[in-house]
């Protein structure tokens, strides 16, 4: 597949996101987040699965009042555990919030859609992550197949095409600020 490689790809953009003014991310997160909360997938939906923003990801704070079980993750050796917040985040070994421990885990079978954080998506809905595989590894595992997915990402990291490799997992549609873009009939 043609297009420009990730390790580029992820150093130009991860320097343009942290680049961003504390108001630019403001803003641009709460317009994301408007997107998203439009979505009917999103209202009709009774778990998601979300992230706490590192590195000025968009912040999904904003929607983590509305009236869902909400799943965050705890990085555990290679993998992702799913857990609720019953007890406050901790800072976690890649200096991420995340959910203590002993937080009730959110199982697999009960989980509707899956917000997941990228550095980049090109428009065919592949992401490009920070490289260590977290979501690739999740969303090809048996149990965690045909969720529903969307990337969530400002306007500037959605490039037309970039290099994918084999074990690359598609999203089913990429919410910016501006717009949520459809991949999957599913997520229309």
């Amino acid at each position: 597949m043609g297009g420009m490689a990730k390790p580029e790809l992820r150093r130009s953009l991860l320097a343009k996101r942290r680049s961003l003014s504390l108001k630019e991310w403001q803003q641009k997160s709460q317009q994301l987040c408007h997107h998203l909360n439009a979505l009917s997938i999103v209202q009709q939906s009774n778990t998601i699965l979300a992230y706490f923003s590192f590195r000025q990801e968009p912040d999904l704070r904003a929607l983590f009042s509305l009236d869902k079980t909400w799943g965050f993750p705890r990085c555990v050796g290679s993998s992702l555990s799913w857990h609720t917040l019953s007890v406050p985040p901790q800072i976690g070994a890649y200096g991420i919030v995340e959910p203590h421990c002993d937080s009730p885990i959110v199982e697999p079978d009960r989980v509707d859609l899956i917000l997941v954080p990228c550095v980049a998506c090109d428009r065919r809905g592949y992401r490009l992550g920070y490289g260590g595989g977290f979501y690739d590894r999740l969303l090809s595992a048996p149990e965690w197949q045909g969720k529903r997915t969307i990337g969530v990402v400002f306007e500037f990291a959605v490039v037309s095409e970039f290099a994918i490799d084999p074990w690359d997992q598609p999203l089913q549609g990429i919410c910016t600020e501006r717009e949520y873009l459809a991949i999957s009939a599913s997520l229309l």
